[in-house]
């Protein structure tokens, strides 16, 4: 294909850009091989301007001059990052290619380390005492920063009150100090595959502010009443004081609610049931059920992932994520949900847009050739019971992941924004982010806004929020790409040591340069380069997903079973490529000897097209 062409009428804002690679330091010169896409030039550096660097450090350099007689550009190093292949070198280059921080602020160290829990009777006064009442934590088992703790206790009438407690941040966060300018530039704790680099300093993300057991600890809280059927009878939200009595993890808390006996075992089954018809009653709504199992990489000591394992989604994580969704939503009524003309406080809510009606009726499309049905137009209740529907018949069928991501992917993604226009997947009129203070800034704005407004405060300015929204959402994005890129340097350094290995895989994305596949057994994702598709010259068949043989007529198509071979594995630019392989092992080679099906002698009975499509498949 014609590569399109296209040229720059004006650079609206410089960005002072910077590029990762390793240096080649010799007795005459230096240069930063760079590992960019963007830059095929390496980077000359003068020798004064190594900071001491040698060959093979991984090193991120600043284009200084580059003039245009000369075919390289010249430049600085403005930091070394560690050796080449060295996981944490290798961890901060990935940040750095997002451009996240990678280290923290001494001075914001220095800040946080002076700051003092300061559970004074004077403080504990001012707040809804709850260190008598039953608390725990639910998190994952390497989790440091627990933004959340549950109460629970049984009221006169018998119903229910539950407590959703919140490490109460902004108590100790003031607007404007040096640890609030950071986090707010930071936006979010970004986690790659083997650690954290938290938005606050750890004195406070894992120390004060965690809500560790056994330890008092000043909240935020949204706390309900709840009968029997987990209807909310009541709900008021303010500042507590809490003391937790255990911290579970979420396999802890799992084997509890299976068993149906163990430490507090009447408090996690009572919250368990609660939630399940919280559940249910949101699906009843029309609420989207996506349930992908993540990769997740078991690390040893020198970083290197020894073991692939899928952090599934069970009761326990539900019964917590339903709590923090009642929460999340009652917060947010709480200041949008006003009598029919008054005009609500501005406030930064959590929206998702509605799916753009051509990708979901593609999607739908594309779902009728599965056998499902899924309603294109309707409201968006309607769209959703028939996504839920499809999703769940879809359980365990080979087209079940392909129709998944397809489903994800025709979704708007969700943002910060003070314009309220609810949240589409949730089939939510009001949401917000009120749970993760430690780990992101909008819910310390929303703790901020909730405190101002419940002592009377004036509206705060609508524009200033906007801005601090629309930066959040941004960085929320650049966090998830270096999550994601994390990911994938493990999973290429994963399966290096496996070239040759045969793996069965679904063909996961569609492009003119290649089929990407997702192998089953661990979910890595390699490329099938289209120059290696020799049999035939390949053309890519966008709205329907495929690449398809100009001679043959053999179609690849999104969700296809394939067979491949692990060919390469190539770190610096984190891909790995495959090649298809036939069930006799045999690379992807020319297909002269078959007469190909199509034309006139198509079978039109259903069953031989379907042996058909496994043989095409399996060529």
């Amino acid at each position: 294909g014609q590569e399109p062409e296209a040229k720059v009428i004006e650079i609206v804002e410089a960005k002072d850009q910077v590029f990762i690679g390793t240096l080649q330091v010799e007795k005459n010169y230096a240069a930063l091989v760079t590992d960019s896409k963007f830059l095929a030039a390496d980077i000359i550096i003068p020798r004064g301007k190594l900071k001491g660097g040698k060959t093979g450090d991984k090193a991120i350099a600043r284009i200084t001059v580059w003039r245009d007689d000369e075919m390289n550009p010249r430049g600085e190093v403005v930091d070394i990052l560690g050796r080449k292949g060295d996981n944490t070198a290798e961890m901060h280059a990935i940040l750095a290619e997002f451009g996240l921080p990678y280290k923290y602020p001494e001075n914001v160290e220095k800040a946080a380390n002076k700051i003092d829990a300061g559970i004074t009777p004077e403080e504990v006064a001012k707040r809804e005492d709850f260190r008598r009442v039953t608390t725990f934590t639910i998190d994952p088992r390497d989790a440091k920063d627990f933004d959340d703790a549950l109460s629970i206790r049984q009221l006169a009438n018998g119903n229910w009150e539950v407590g959703v407690h919140i490490a109460d941040v902004t108590h100790y966060v003031r607007p404007g100090s040096v640890i609030d300018r950071e986090a707010q530039q930071r936006a979010t704790s970004v986690y790659l595959v083997d650690r954290t680099i938290p938005m606050l300093p750890e004195h406070l993300s894992n120390g004060i502010c965690s809500l560790r057991p056994n330890e008092e600890k000043l909240t935020f809280s949204a706390i309900f009443e709840l009968d029997a059927k987990a209807n909310v009878v009541n709900s008021r939200i303010g500042r507590t004081v809490i003391c937790s009595d255990r911290r579970f993890t979420y396999e802890e808390a799992q084997e509890i609610i299976e068993k149906g006996e163990g430490e507090y075992s009447r408090e996690i089954l009572t919250l368990n049931e609660l939630a399940r018809q919280l559940r249910r009653r949101r699906y009843d709504n029309g609420a989207l059920e996506f349930d992908r199992a993540e990769v997740r990489f078991e690390i040893d000591e020198s970083g290197r992932p020894v073991k692939v394992y899928f952090k599934e989604s069970k009761d326990a994580n539900k019964l917590i994520e339903e709590f923090m969704l009642l929460a999340n939503l009652t917060v947010a009524e709480s200041i949008g949900k006003v009598p029919n003309g008054k005009k609500a406080k501005s406030f930064v809510y959590r929206v998702h847009d509605n799916p753009d009606p051509e990708k979901i009726s593609n999607f739908s499309m594309i779902a009728s050739r599965f056998g499902y049905k899924v309603t294109a137009d309707g409201r968006a209740s309607e769209v959703n019971k028939s996504l839920n529907r499809l999703l769940r018949d879809v359980k365990g069928k080979g087209e079940e992941n392909m129709l998944a991501m397809l489903a994800i992917r025709s979704m708007a993604k969700a943002v910060y924004t003070t314009d309220n226009i609810g949240h589409y997947g949730l089939a939510l009129d009001y949401y917000t982010h009120f749970t993760s203070p430690i780990r992101r800034y909008p819910d310390m704005m929303v703790h901020r806004l909730l405190a101002r407004y419940a002592e009377g405060g004036r509206s705060a300015d609508k524009g200033k929020l906007d801005d601090q929204c629309k930066h959040s959402s941004d960085m929320e994005q650049l966090a998830a790409n270096a999550e994601r890129a994390s990911i994938r340097y493990k999973q290429v350094e994963f399966m290096r040591d496996r070239l040759g290995e045969i793996y069965t895989g679904v063909i996961s994305g569609v492009t003119e340069w290649g089929l990407y596949v997702e192998l089953d057994e661990n979910k890595c994702e390699g490329l099938v380069p289209v120059r290696d598709l020799a049999d035939d010259y390949y053309d890519l068949d966008e709205k329907n997903y495929c690449l398809v043989g100009r001679a043959h007529h053999n179609k690849y198509t999104l969700g296809d079973q394939v067979r491949v071979q692990v060919a390469r594995a190539d770190l610096d630019r984190k891909q790995l490529d495959f090649a298809l392989v036939d069930d006799m092992g045999n690379p992807n080679r020319p297909l002269k000897e078959e007469k190909p099906f199509h034309g006139r002698n198509r079978p039109k009975d259903k069953t031989k097209r379907r042996t058909r499509d496994k043989n095409r498949r399996n060529r």
